[in-house]
């Protein structure tokens, strides 16, 4: 059973962010990975509606031998993850939240700003983590549609792209933000950019390696942590295959076979 693969599922293409810090940190594991990309952006839908879909890919990756789940997804952990608890106790499942505790930790000017979806900022998760962790910091959010779409579309440097996170970006920097939270799974990817836009001093801050240690921590509880070697990451699309075959090279750093997820 240690030896079993993870499943990692998520609207799109912005679990490959926790994918990559998952095979960082155990890469003696095989992982399994599902985009709902034919579904996607999740965070322009209702919570029923995502409950419906990672119920569906959780019974796929249960199917395929998965040990364990984690739903690399803001969005999907707000709408679906108690319910998934719920649903398959006996599996461990580790879920995202955006990263206010370290954030509020991190911060030197009392003001966090946080890049996130607009189901992410709307969820009653995320306020009672404002009321948490926050209560001495000023949190200003921003809701940025379209980002990730164009994600999604591979693109990752184009004017049209820098344009539209300046455009979210310069409000939170004008408030004097000096971290900022990536409340997505497919934000990561945008780092690079971030970087060119923002002071040295101003923290970029996502949950991606925490999930991963989480991960590891309830693995090792189960005595399922592998000893290696990995079998071959597979991936599954609920779109056109092809399409994220073209992009796991710029996202994954290696090419994969996408097989069709047609449910």
């Amino acid at each position: 059973m240690s030896e079993a693969p993870v499943g990692v599922m998520d609207s799109g293409v912005g679990g490959l962010s926790v994918l990559g810090e998952i095979r960082r940190l155990l890469p003696n594991e095989s992982l399994l990975y599902v985009g709902d990309c034919g579904h996607i952006p999740y965070g322009e839908k209702s919570p029923e509606y995502i409950r419906q879909r990672c119920a569906v890919i959780a019974d796929f990756l249960l199917d395929q031998g998965a040990k364990a789940l984690v739903v690399a997804c803001n969005t999907a952990t707000v709408a679906a993850v108690a319910d998934l608890r719920r649903d398959f106790p006996q599996w461990p499942i580790v879920g995202m939240e955006p990263a206010v505790k370290p954030a509020a930790a991190a911060t030197r000017s009392g003001i966090v700003g946080v890049l996130a979806t607009t189901g992410t900022l709307q969820s009653a998760k995320f306020a009672a983590l404002l009321d948490r962790f926050a209560a001495d910091v000023r949190v200003i959010t921003q809701p940025c549609p379209g980002l990730v779409e164009m994600i999604e579309a591979g693109d990752l440097h184009s004017p049209a792209l820098r344009q539209l996170l300046q455009h979210y970006v310069e409000p939170l920097l004008a408030a004097g933000c000096d971290t900022l939270i990536l409340g997505c799974t497919h934000y990561p990817f945008l780092k690079p950019l971030l970087q060119e836009m923002i002071a040295p001093h101003i923290s970029l801050i996502d949950t991606g390696a925490a999930v991963a240690r989480q991960l590891q921590r309830l693995l090792a509880d189960r005595a399922l942590l592998a000893e290696g070697p990995p079998s071959e990451t597979q991936f599954w699309s609920s779109a056109d295959p092809t399409h994220l075959g073209k992009i796991l090279p710029m996202l994954w750093q290696s090419s994969g076979v996408v097989r069709s997820f047609g449910l």
